[in-house]
């Protein structure tokens, strides 16, 4: 969410003629759709929402009461029908026969399946009977920051009582599962009056009889939390500023430094993902005074922590005396010590039967006058965890405003992190695809085979920089391409590799986005056709800047970054066919496309080292979506064969061994298994995917 949008008052969005031809079912989706919208209603993945709806049961034919609740692992913002689980309310309540006590209360989740209505598929979540409970026909459950912040207060009792007057309930700090539902239907029935329940350090539950009037109860005690928090602050935000932030472009230039190193360090085991985040609400945070004691309490909502663990990593970075190499320098050391320490945090919490410790690397890192980082095994899940700590910076800078913020006990933190129902569905994830948490940039990446190899890579789960000096095609490429894998593993940027200027821009914006560089394809291309004696001077130059020049100061560019990251590495050059056969009337693109080649040998010698992998691939004749094609290049090679330019794709399909035409999704099939572990033990080789031409098999 843009800080603009932060700022403005929470109003309803709600649309009594587009309703009006709702069903229940269709109502709570929209009123689920209208909340998750906001992030400061509730945060991505997190809430919860319900309606209890009059059905005819399939089988018996009689009108039953269900349960249409928000299903495991949802999303409000984004959820359809088909993301609500249905469940019988008569069951559910005849799970209370069930129930032998808190402490054996996890085995009341595999009862849920039993009490599905109609067959339906999506599983419920723990949250089932915290909303089956309440005796409500509708029910939000929302993680609004000034109410988590209201929740996360030393005296978060007493300050509910004065700021909702009797209209809201309390409840003290309990994990969410079976025993917190029973707690809930009980104040909800003791108190009838309620219009919904504060729950410590977790978040709100409000209800109503209708869609709409539980949907704009949620809004009118999040407004007025909202509105009493910003009336009453009684000290300085976060202790007050004890740092000047750095100016933008400073910040992002010093973050771009970082993330390639910083990401090294921690993928050793996993190839992770970073994000980066200066908003106002961050630089805050991070140029305040209180920073490390309130970075230390980590946070209180089991949402937010969940996706930030138990604390973040507070860079020791002074902006006043900035010194890049001081701060490199102290890293190993600070990260060994956090790592230690939640080993130690493991050690002491842990259960008999508690899982294993998992990967002991902070999440998010706080840099002083610069902003936060996060990384992940996904760009997604990376920049979600940045929303969750800003959502938790917000809660802090509420709480500390009004009264003590206080951050959830370590060992109630534990019991969330390695919950045995989180470790089951953390086992129930799918295998990671082969290029997860790889970072591929693909020049030349608006035309047909550039396109396609990011299609591909993506595809294999890796996030992927496009970059192109056509802006236009660029941006449709980058429109066609995030639409299929999502915005977050697409970026595009506009650049011209003959400058070095450029080049570096497009590296820096690969840290930005994602951490670094992995994977490079090289793709830039033009091809030109002209007789010896007819060859300018700038034609010629044109062809070595572009396929030779450009290769060789992006491959440049990216080989630093590897090598500052020491993950390795895999670069990949779409050459041609014309750079092993000569042909005639095409000296210049002959010969850079041979200065190609070679070059990616000696960048292999060097690699090699420092485990970055150099092959090649050799197209020939790709002309469906190939931009090459388009100019003067389809005319000139059609006159020098002495054919039609609408002969010209049956003329290459029969000129191969083969006798079929090359597409740019074989030039990618290619370039993804050089660039994929698959090909691991393979650098300085060529595959030519050319159908078949004897006269360039390699020598």
């Amino acid at each position: 969410m843009n800080e603009a949008k932060q700022k403005e008052p929470i109003t309803s969005l709600w649309d009594d003629s587009a309703a009006a031809a709702m069903s229940e079912p269709e109502l709570l989706l929209y009123r689920s759709n209208l909340l998750g919208s906001d992030l400061r209603i509730t945060n991505f993945g997190g809430g919860n929402t319900s309606a209890k709806v009059a059905m005819t049961d399939p089988l018996s034919g009689e009108t039953v009461e269900v349960l249409w609740v928000k299903g495991s692992g949802g999303d409000l913002g984004s959820i359809k029908l088909d993301g609500f689980s249905t469940l019988y309310m008569s069951k559910l309540q005849a799970l209370k026969g069930r129930y032998r006590g808190l402490a054996l209360e996890d085995e009341m989740v595999a009862y849920l399946p039993h009490c599905t209505f109609n067959l339906n598929p999506r599983a419920a979540s723990i949250d089932t009977p915290l909303h089956a409970y309440i005796d409500r026909k509708h029910v939000d459950h929302m993680h609004p920051d000034s109410c988590i912040a209201i929740a996360a207060c030393k005296n978060s009792k007493e300050l509910t009582a004065k700021i909702f007057e009797g209209e809201l309930g309390w409840l003290p700090w309990q994990r969410p599962g079976y025993d917190l539902g029973l707690k809930l239907e009980a104040l909800s029935k003791a108190q009838p009056e309620l219009k919904g329940i504060i729950l410590e350090g977790h978040g709100l539950f409000t209800w109503g009889d209708t869609a709409k009037s539980c949907y704009e109860t949620t809004l009118a005690i999040i407004k007025r939390a909202e509105e009493w928090l910003a009336a009453n602050v009684k000290q300085p935000v976060f202790g007050g500023a004890g740092a000047t932030a750095l100016p933008a472009g400073e910040r992002a230039a010093l973050a771009a430094r970082l993330m390639p190193l910083l990401r090294g360090k921690i993928s050793k085991d996993e190839f992770k993902l970073g994000h980066f985040d200066d908003s106002d609400a961050v630089l805050e945070f991070v140029c305040s005074k209180d920073l490390q004691p309130l970075a230390a309490l980590g946070t209180s909502c089991p949402d937010h922590f969940l996706r930030t663990k138990i604390r973040p990593f507070v860079v020791d970075f002074d902006p006043a005396k900035p010194d890049f190499d001081k701060l490199v320098g102290g890293l190993d050391e600070a990260l060994e010590q956090y790592r230690a320490d939640y080993r130690a945090y493991h050690e002491r919490c842990k259960h008999d039967n508690s899982p294993a410790v998992r990967d002991a690397n902070p999440i998010i890192y706080l840099i002083p006058g610069v902003g936060m980082l996060s990384f992940a095994k996904d760009k997604a899940t990376a920049r979600i965890a940045a929303e969750f700590y800003v959502n938790a910076i917000n809660v802090m800078r509420g709480a500390n405003g009004v009264d003590t913020y206080v951050g959830l006990p370590e060992q109630e933190a534990f019991d969330i992190e390695y919950w045995l129902l989180e470790e089951a569905k953390l086992q129930r994830m799918p295998k990671p695809k082969s290029l997860a948490g790889r970072i591929a940039l693909v020049t030349g990446g608006a035309g047909g085979i550039g396109q396609a190899v990011a299609r591909q890579m993506l595809r294999e789960g890796a996030c992927v920089l496009l970059t192109d000096i056509d802006g236009e095609a660029l941006a449709e490429a980058h429109k066609s391409l995030a639409k299929v894998a999502g915005k977050d593993n697409v970026a595009s940027i506009v650049a011209n590799v003959t400058s070095e200027a450029a080049v570096e821009g497009i590296l820096e914006e690969a840290a930005l986005r994602f951490g670094g560089v992995d994977l490079l394809v090289s793709n830039a291309g033009i091809a030109s056709s002209a007789p010896l004696d007819e060859t300018t001077l700038e034609i010629w130059n044109r062809n070595q800047d572009i396929l030779v020049t450009g290769y060789f100061l992006v491959s440049r560019a990216a080989f630093r970054v590897m090598k500052q990251q020491k993950l390795g590495g895999s670069m990949v050059f779409v050459a041609s066919k014309n750079g092993l056969v000569a042909s005639a009337g095409a000296s210049a693109y002959c010969t850079a496309k041979a200065a190609e080649i070679h070059l990616a040998r000696c960048i292999a010698l060097e690699g090699a080292a420092h485990g970055i992998r150099v092959n090649v691939v050799n197209p020939d004749a790709v002309i469906r979506g190939s931009r090459i094609w388009d100019g003067k290049w389809k005319e000139e090679r059609a006159q020098s064969n002495k054919i039609d330019t609408d002969n010209i794709e049956e003329f290459y399909r029969q000129r191969s061994m083969l006798k079929l035409s090359v597409l740019p999704e074989d030039i990618a099939e290619a370039v993804y298994f050089l660039s994929s572990d698959k090909a691991g033990k393979s650098t300085g080789n060529i595959i030519n995917v050319d159908a078949g031409n004897a006269a360039a098999f390699t020598r």
